[in-house]
């Protein structure tokens, strides 16, 4: 399964290396964006929002620091190493160098930096949010109202982020797919090191 998705991730950075960018890619920023109003810029600008540096970072620490308010110093530690997702997006990035959807491809609501390939707010969204997802399962001392409020928030924002970033213009639908699946070989891993005993 895992071999599986790391070949999917494989192939997507060498097609994304070799045709940036595919009719493919088009044809999805242009069914998605087929709709548009000022209202649903406002909502997916809202989705990608905690994604953009600094509030990915202030969301990270600020979230570590409820769990070493409530003893749980471990959990803060993991949560720490997801910021981990950032470095492994920018230096991806730069090696693979695929330009941004241009606007005379597709509509361009959030101008954004650097390349394209990987997607960083999936790869944060992925690890993160899943990681959140993962610890509100397993820490039943949490009040069950927040553990179910978190998780669906989680749940909501991995979910819609792919959407959100093609929508504004931001990313082509392989790099949101080639982000997702790095995403959940990123989460599998600190999942993994997290659930073993310590």
């Amino acid at each position: 399964m895992l071999g599986s998705i790391f070949l999917g991730f494989l192939l997507l950075t060498i097609i994304v290396t070799i045709f940036p960018p595919s009719a493919i890619d088009q044809e999805f920023s242009e069914e998605i964006q087929e709709h548009q109003y000022p209202l649903i810029d406002w909502v997916m600008k809202a989705i990608s929002w905690p994604g953009s540096a600094p509030q990915s970072a202030l969301i990270v620490l600020s979230v570590a620091i409820i769990f070493l308010i409530f003893k749980l110093k471990r959990e803060a530690g993991f949560i720490i190493l997801t910021l981990l997702s950032g470095v492994v997006s920018r230096v991806l990035k730069i090696l693979i160098d695929r330009p941004r959807p241009t606007d005379d491809l597709v509509r361009i609501i959030e101008k954004a930096k650097h390349q394209s390939f990987p997607s960083g707010h999936v790869l944060f969204y992925v690890i993160f949010f899943g990681f959140l997802l993962i610890l509100m399962y397993h820490l039943k001392e949490i009040n069950r109202t927040l553990r179910i409020a978190v998780a669906a928030i989680s749940a909501f924002l991995i979910f819609t982020i792919p959407i959100s970033r093609i929508y504004l213009g931001a990313h082509w639908f392989t790099d949101v797919l080639g982000s997702a699946l790095l995403g959940i070989l990123g989460l599998y891993a600190l999942s993994y090191y997290y659930l073993k005993k310590p």
